[in-house]
């Protein structure tokens, strides 16, 4: 087979490129982590309460589920790169369109909807080309690629705390929509898959991946009931880990009584593990399995759930404990 290359070297080295590309685009995507530290300010903008200033993000996160697997239908069927402009482009739209919005029902419509459509159709891509490009380390590339998501907050909740505070929260929808526009798509040029039968040099499938793939092929996977189970617990997690973090800016302040600029601090700490939590059970899934690392990432799950039962005003060391387990 003809040497692959990829900007401009082996694809045995090239490849690495992707990872910090990818992760930038997942940064950017990962934004929608950090609601909790625009509701505050909508909220006294639009009078609204703290419930329905939950609204929009909740309509993006079963917006953003929904989108996912239907992408996943066509990621093999056009372009990687054109898929990840076009979700960029919405995405930066829906956030566009928000700083237009003057209730909640709009706020619903264009960040919940439009922004939450434009992220279902750009999160999986990034993981899916990287995970093609390491068929020898997909557990620990794709774990260091969806960092971005996990460490958005630790950026971009200072970020966009810092531009509320200069501009208003209404032009923070705009200068984010714009940075992410040219960001994701600038990106996206570069995040194609390996052509057919490319792999590592030096590298020879395992024979369970060759005997796996042979099954996926001779037979629908939706037809396999360990595809509902892995289903199912993806977005029990997902939703876990996204209504946590869309919360707990809100959280710290009204429960755990903390000051809004040490709550927006909490939000960058639940990203730092979160992130970190990422790349580990990447690298566990490697060295153990995917099933074991399910157990104990929901086993952690639970046990933050339980301490969390007993917060409240001055429980800001079981409030951070949670932190590193959201």
């Amino acid at each position: 087979m003809e040497k692959v290359q990829l900007f401009g070297m082996s694809a045995e080295k090239g490849r690495w490129l992707l990872i910090p590309l990818s992760i930038n685009v997942l940064l950017c995507l990962g934004t929608v982590y950090s609601w909790s530290i625009f509701r505050k300010p909508l909220e006294k903008l639009l009078n609204a309460g703290a419930t329905d200033s939950l609204l929009p993000f909740t309509v993006l996160l079963v917006v953003f589920a929904l989108l996912m697997p239907i992408t996943g239908f066509y990621i093999n069927r056009f372009d990687t790169r054109w898929i990840t402009g076009v979700g960029g482009l919405i995405t930066a739209l829906g956030y566009l369109l928000s700083s237009l919005g003057g209730n909640i029902p709009m706020l619903t419509i264009t960040y919940g909807v439009i922004a939450g459509i434009g992220v279902g159709i750009a999160y999986g891509v990034p993981l899916v080309v990287v995970a093609k490009w390491f068929p020898d380390q997909k557990g620990l590339a794709v774990g260091a690629t969806v960092i971005g998501f996990g460490l958005s907050p630790l950026i971009t909740a200072p970020l966009a705390k810092y531009l509320i505070d200069g501009f208003g929260v209404k032009q923070t929808f705009v200068i984010l929509g714009i940075a992410f526009a040219a960001i994701i798509t600038a990106i996206s040029t570069v995040l194609k898959t390996p052509p057919a039968g490319w792999q590592p040099e030096g590298w020879t499938p395992p024979v369970s991946v060759q005997t796996n793939s042979q099954a996926t092929t001779s037979g629908s996977i939706l037809q396999t009931s360990g595809f509902y189970g892995l289903w199912l617990c993806y977005t029990i997690g997902s939703f876990a880990g996204l209504a946590t973090i869309g919360i707990s800016s809100s959280l710290a302040q009204e429960i755990i009584k903390l000051d809004a600029g040490t709550a927006a601090n909490t939000v960058s700490l639940f990203a730092i593990f979160n992130g970190a939590g990422r790349l580990f059970f990447g690298w566990f899934t490697d060295k153990f399995t995917p099933k074991l690392g399910a157990i104990v990432s929901f086993v952690l799950i639970l046990i933050a759930s339980i301490m969390m039962l007993s917060a409240g005003e001055g429980s800001v060391l079981t409030y951070k404990i949670n932190a590193e387990n959201p």
